[in-house]
């Protein structure tokens, strides 16, 4: 046995001694099978935004803070660190003791040595995702909050080069295993960044040795690895041997049926038990419920469409699944679907109040309630706010401002000059054409979707045209503010409402602010709330944002959707959070029933 090997042995010996168990736990005969509705953009954290990514991301990268998996509201918990933090300094100072013997799965980058995660590869991490050349979607989460980063990020921007040997005041490793992160004023919702999937710990050997490719190339401390990637149709990851392992050992919520059964199935486990993982990606709802039908998927979300062939009419499973003991897992998912207006797009855009009398009207023509009964099949609800259910700053009392009202729509354009033509469709004030361009996908629900909006905008005389393209397409177009209107979610990050307003702030425009509202008193608003504490007065503030943007006209905020998991019974453990999304960490699979 070489060195290299005595070592990895030596470590695993002692993770053993120190009551960890090891992923060896998981059997490669157990395999799950799932699916995405779309496809992924790659594996690198700090560059990619869509939920599907990360979901693979979640199970390979480790962030120092994660959630107790049946917990609810969700629950911080410690991941690679060994506690919750030390908060000191009046609520600007994190600091963090990372565990000890936790391993990188081996890669050639290591140069065939066994890598340990140290506090300096969070230090690394952090400085990619402010590192200009990489127009991070999430550097929005450390840029003007960390005490000495900006300076960086400038120097960087002028020399065209960011200096990652360079030391950030608020950024230290005082050691291999302490981490200490000084904030320029306190923020409430830190902790919550730090638990976000994307912030996780990298190493430079990688980043540096795959370059450009890296997206291919995810190298983590989690329990598992990408074993295959045809992109866009299928993605294999395989448990991580080099895993230290955690114990199943989650507490139910009190009264919860569904816990009870779920702990009964799973307490004791050692973690991971599934050795594959197959990923799907299937766009069309029809193919991913035949593949669900003839048992090619372990559990899919029900497609809208074949509602009537799970539930009867008071929603209740049918008799035929419930004979193959199959269950379903509801619930209303912590998300908002909306349509965003590119406020640089000289049609749609700008603050001019015929601009603005545009947008509100084309709101309000908007027929929100056959979408949902028609389109998503009940699947759904109206989400009034662009602050979901279950997240800090909801008031389930807020009266909306821009109801649906076709009538007060057209009144509204004829006001501001947008006048019909003989064809009945309108011109702009200035006598120009107006057609809007709304980008969209291939699939049945966008056709379905793209006919609403039509039928809609008809109702007021707009002519609308549809850009059909990929999602990953129109994700980097949206990023530099190419795209007019294009529909889009947003499922929480974290359980607060300064994560869905994040998408309205205007210095976040490029990252994760795709519509590029850029809006003086909403980023006062928005900037003021940073500062401040869970409290009434921030409440107040979120609906001041939410007044903002709707007077202005920046979102046609949709729904929030409903979630109907149908299960396989061989699928244990499952249990949907709101938060995580790499649910086949916390499964087992049993043997299949023919």
């Amino acid at each position: 046995m070489n060195g290299g090997r005595l070592l990895v042995a030596m470590l695993a010996l002692a993770a053993f001694a120190a009551g960890l168990p090891s992923a060896r736990a998981a059997d490669p005969q157990k395999v799950l099978r799932i699916v995405f509705n779309a496809a992924e953009t790659g594996f690198d954290p700090v560059r990619v935004s869509d939920n599907y990514s990360n979901i693979v991301n979640g199970a390979i990268f480790e962030p120092l803070l994660t959630y107790d998996y049946l917990a609810r509201p969700a629950k911080l918990v410690p991941q690679t660190a060994e506690s919750m933090p030390e908060v000191t300094d009046g609520g600007r100072t994190y600091t963090f003791r990372i565990r000890k013997g936790i391993m990188f799965t081996p890669d050639p980058a290591f140069k065939g040595k066994p890598r340990e995660l140290t506090a300096d590869d969070y230090v690394y991490t952090i400085k990619r995702f402010v590192d200009p050349k990489n127009r991070s979607p999430w550097a929005f989460m450390f840029e003007g909050r960390i005490e000495g980063i900006d300076e960086h990020v400038e120097a960087a921007k002028r020399s065209g080069k960011f200096d990652y040997s360079a030391q950030i005041a608020g950024l230290q490793a005082p050691d291999r295993h302490t981490l200490r992160i000084r904030l320029k004023e306190p923020n409430y919702v830190f902790l919550y960044t730090l638990a976000h999937t994307p912030i996780a710990a990298m190493a430079r050997e990688v980043v540096e040795a795959y370059g450009d490719d890296l997206a291919a190339h995810p190298v983590g401390t989690g329990p598992y690895k990408l074993k295959e990637w045809k992109r866009s149709s299928k993605i294999v990851l395989e448990a991580n041997p080099d895993y230290r392992g955690f114990t199943w050992d989650f507490k139910p919520e009190p009264g919860s049926a569904w816990d009870e059964r779920v702990v009964a199935q799973m307490k004791g486990k050692k973690m991971p038990q599934i050795g594959r993982v197959e990923i799907s990606v299937i766009e069309e709802e029809q193919s991913r419920w035949l593949a669900f039908q003839n048992g090619e998927l372990d559990y899919v979300n029900v497609p809208g469409t074949f509602r009537s062939q799970v539930f009867d009419a008071d929603r209740k499973l049918l008799p035929q699944w419930r004979e193959k003991g199959v269950t379903t897992f509801n619930q209303i998912e912590p998300d908002v679907v909306y349509t965003f207006f590119n406020f640089r797009d000289p049609v749609v855009g700008g603050f001019a109040k015929e601009k603005i009398a545009l947008r509100r009207a084309i709101i309000m023509a908007y027929d929100l309630d056959e979408e949902i009964r028609v389109i998503r099949r009940g699947q759904a609800v109206r989400a009034i706010m662009p602050i979901p259910v279950g997240a800090v700053g909801h008031d389930p009392n807020w009266k909306p401002l821009n109801n649906y009202d076709p009538a007060l729509a057209n009144k509204l354009l004829d006001r501001f000059g947008y006048r019909k033509g003989p064809d009945g469709y309108r011109s702009l004030p200035d006598g120009k054409p107006l057609v809007l361009r709304y980008s969209t996908g291939p699939t049945t629900f966008d056709r379905e979707s793209n006919e609403l909006w039509k039928k809609s905008m008809d109702a007021i005389g707009v002519r609308i045209e549809f850009q059909q393209g990929k999602f990953a397409d129109h994700l980097k177009a949206a990023k530099v503010c190419q795209l007019m209107m294009w529909g889009s979610s947003w499922l929480a990050d974290y359980p607060d409402g300064e994560n869905f307003l994040q998408l309205l702030y205007g210095p976040n425009t490029g990252q994760s602010n795709n519509g590029c509202y850029e809006s003086k008193a909403f980023d006062a608003f928005y900037e003021k709330m940073l500062k401040l504490p869970d409290s009434p007065e921030r409440n107040r503030l979120f609906l001041e944002m939410t007044r903002q943007i709707e007077v202005d006209g920046a979102w046609v905020i949709g729904v929030s959707r409903e979630r109907n998991q149908l299960i396989w019974p061989w699928v244990k453990g499952y249990k949907k959070h709101p938060i995580l999304h790499s649910d086949f960490i916390y499964l087992d699979v049993e043997p299949r029933k023919p």
